[in-house]
């Protein structure tokens, strides 16, 4: 992730290092007025899910984005200040470095580097900090229901592309697999009783 930091336009590696400091996703970055900026510790509504949470922005993070903040948002539009930047300018970003770098063979040619990536590492070192799989759950303000979502954040540093795919989403885990796992869950509910 470093090297894809370091090749960011400035505005946009900012959006990362907030990304990576906080956990937000990027639209919730990107909607970051300059009023909760200049707070250090702030409420955030998430966009996709309607929750709220604390975050909390490092000093030298925090003077940073107040030092290139717009009128009314931290990250402005390029054509009007009163929309923020989109998402997709920062994917863009993103894409022409890490289609870069790949190329260099610095990252891996199936290396997946996107803006949720920064959650993604995030949530790897909060994991590796507390060693908490709830307490990774409640920064990332993943439902309770869901913890395997939380699971692939926290181990995506261990797993391959391919067992992300197939964790995320059982339709690409293939049919004898899904038979496997349907085998295995009546074995263990008949164990159960």
């Amino acid at each position: 992730m470093g090297l894809v930091l370091a090749a960011l336009q400035p505005a946009n590696r900012l959006v990362f290092e907030v990304m990576l400091a906080t956990g937000l996703r990027v639209g919730d970055v990107l909607g970051l007025r300059t009023e909760q900026i200049k707070r250090q510790r702030f409420t955030v509504r998430e966009s996709k899910t309607g929750k709220t949470r604390r975050v909390y922005i490092p000093r030298e993070l925090q003077l940073r984005l107040l030092g290139q903040a717009g009128r009314l948002y931290c990250f402005e539009g390029r054509t009007d200040w009163r929309r923020h930047r989109t998402r997709q300018a920062v994917w863009k970003d993103c894409n022409r470095v890490a289609r870069f770098f790949q190329s260099s063979g610095a990252v891996p040619k199936r290396a997946s580097v996107s803006p949720h990536s920064a959650r993604k590492v995030y949530a790897v070192e909060e994991y590796r900090r507390t060693g908490d799989l709830d307490a990774v759950r409640r920064k990332l303000n993943h439902d309770p229901a869901h913890v395997a979502t939380t699971l692939v954040y926290a181990l995506s540093d261990k797993l391959t592309p391919e067992e992300l795919k197939a964790m995320t989403n059982p339709k690409r885990r293939g049919r004898r697999r899904c038979e496997r796992d349907e085998e295995a869950n009546a074995t263990s509910r008949s164990e159960i009783d």
